[in-house]
């Protein structure tokens, strides 16, 4: 199947990614109350001639990305979400350029440690709450989602998916520190120029300071409420690590192998959620304005995704022998796995695009995975130095590009809807993209020339 999939077979999924991008534009009445009725539209369309032509393959490949790759990233996040929300940090935050730029310093370092998805929920909300005094903050939070929802992850398996995946096919927990050098100068210097344009904005609208809590009326020294969250967290985060280390066998669904240890970890997060539900005071959660629209929202448009990025993800699979040659082909040099992985990344599912190219740098340099953790440990091995340097450019590609668009990491959406929700008017699908692109694509350049 794989190699016999033409490329307009791609028009669903582009055609949900235009959805997302002009009715929000165009008709933003009618996407908030009807978006997920147009995903299921695109799914529709995509899925009911697939399974007409490929029966009871087509059924396995839906029921393969849905068991093994939706229904536990949308848990994960659910789990991340619902206990990040009730943690409440109360007391007067003043969103000054130097307040604002030691938080995203600080949800830089934690998103490798708790995920991208973690990190950005726990600190979006004091983010916004710090910056209510202030009429300009669209460009707070656009660097919130390149930082602390993207980059910020690069330097554990626990940080984004892609390296996780890395993980669980040899790649040693603490290896992804190789990239520490291009993590810094990537970092380093979004968070000065956040610092210079932040700055810059401040000094010219001249925010009235607020003096005292703007609820209460006094000046509040900060503290944690719902801090008890933080033993639910490290549970998601210790059940992921045990899917990751822990073989206890599997079973089968219509041909789809499911491990035991993954099903362990998605009720395992799941419970951790409810624990959170349960033992946290509502009025938490209600002054730190949490909702379930976000949520909701990634559940609905990824289910869609998911569904129509099925093409793609084969035709990757499918290497030189499928419609999507002509840019694996090209992928020889390290900057072109980093560029390549990133471009893909941006769009697709990194996980599996980050896969793709990880094997196929290894069937390039004729290894196989059974060398992987030889070669990363250091061991002698002919090819080992190239594909060290592939990995790398895989591996980075996969987490920074995703801060290119709205799709390119989950939690980039999740932000962008609290955002909203708080009355912020964020850019457009394509007017995000102009953002990341003048931004980010310079400084991806000079990680190229230094790097790669």
């Amino acid at each position: 199947m794989s190699r016999e999939l033409p490329l307009w077979t791609g028009l669903p999924f582009a055609g949900l990614l235009l959805s997302i991008a002009l009715f929000p534009l165009l008709a933003p009445h009618f996407w908030r109350h009807h978006f997920s009725k147009v995903t299921f539209a695109w799914a529709l369309i995509f899925a009911v001639p697939f399974l007409i032509a490929y029966g009871n393959l087509a059924i396995y490949e839906i029921l393969h990305i849905y068991l093994i790759d939706y229904i536990p990233f949308i848990i994960l996040l659910w789990g991340l979400y619902t206990v990040s929300g009730g943690i409440l940090l109360r007391g007067t935050l003043v969103g000054t350029p130097w307040l604002n730029l030691r938080l995203l310093l600080v949800g830089t370092i934690l998103a490798s440690w708790m995920g991208t998805t973690g990190a950005s929920m726990l600190l979006i909300r004091p983010m916004l709450r710090a910056n209510k005094h202030r009429n300009t903050k669209m460009h707070i939070i656009i660097f919130f989602i390149f930082l602390v929802s993207n980059i910020g992850g690069a330097l554990t398996p626990l940080g984004d998916p892609p390296l996780f995946l890395g993980f669980l096919h040899g790649v040693p927990f603490f290896w992804t520190f190789n990239i520490f050098p291009h993590f810094a100068v990537t970092s380093i210097m979004l968070l000065i120029l956040f610092y210079i344009i932040d700055t810059i904005v401040y000094k010219r609208e001249k925010p009235q300071v607020p003096e005292k809590d703007q609820e209460n009326g006094k000046k509040y020294p900060l503290r944690l409420e719902g801090a008890h969250n933080f033993i639910f967290l490290g549970g998601i985060l210790c059940f992921v690590l045990l899917s990751g280390t822990w073989k206890a066998g599997h079973f089968t669904i219509n041909g789809v192998q499911m491990q035991i240890q993954n099903l362990v970890r998605d009720l395992g997060i799941l419970s951790m959620g409810i624990l959170s539900m349960k033992t946290t005071h509502a009025k938490i959660r209600s002054d730190n304005e949490f909702s379930w629209f976000p949520i909701k929202e990634v559940a609905y448009l990824f289910a869609g995704i998911f569904m129509t990025i099925i093409p793609m993800l084969a035709m990757l699979r499918a290497g030189s022998a499928g419609s999507m040659a002509f840019i694996i082909d090209r992928v020889r040099e390290p900057f072109h796995y980093f560029w390549i992985t990133g471009a893909l990344s941006s769009f697709l599912d990194n996980a599996p695009t980050y896969l793709t190219f990880f094997n196929l740098a290894l069937g390039r340099l004729g290894l196989t995975e059974q060398h992987v953790t030889l070669i990363l440990k250091g061991l002698e091995h002919a090819a080992g130095g190239d594909f060290v340097t592939y990995l790398k450019g895989i591996s980075a590609g996969a987490v920074f590009f995703g801060a290119m668009t709205y799709i390119g990491n989950a939690p980039n959406f999740m932000v962008r809807s609290i955002a909203e929700e708080q009355g912020i008017k964020m850019p457009s699908f394509f007017g995000y993209m102009i953002w990341s692109a003048l931004l980010l694509l310079p400084l991806f350049l000079i990680v190229t020339l230094i790097f790669f």
